[in-house]
């Protein structure tokens, strides 16, 4: 496994020595644990708050689909 070392102020490093104590978990996992969740493949914060937020004649909002128009599936 790769090493990486930070610099890091006190009162940060304080933060996360407490944050991984309530865990239970050592440093070095808690801020493993800590940057993955923040690099998941998601979509940003507040992202669903753009939709028609582009006033454009170009772009049509539906009513409704319908079912029946949709592809058929495998029923697993």
């Amino acid at each position: 496994m790769s090493q990486l070392s930070l610099y890091i102020d006190e009162k940060t490093l304080r933060k996360i020595t407490v944050a991984a104590r309530i865990e239970k978990l050592s440093i070095s996992k808690f801020v493993v644990k800590k940057l993955n969740e923040s690099m998941h493949d998601s979509w940003p914060d507040n992202f669903d708050k753009i939709f028609g937020s582009i006033s454009d004649d170009s772009f049509d909002v539906l009513s409704s689909l319908k079912f029946e128009n949709d592809a058929s599936r495998e029923i697993l």
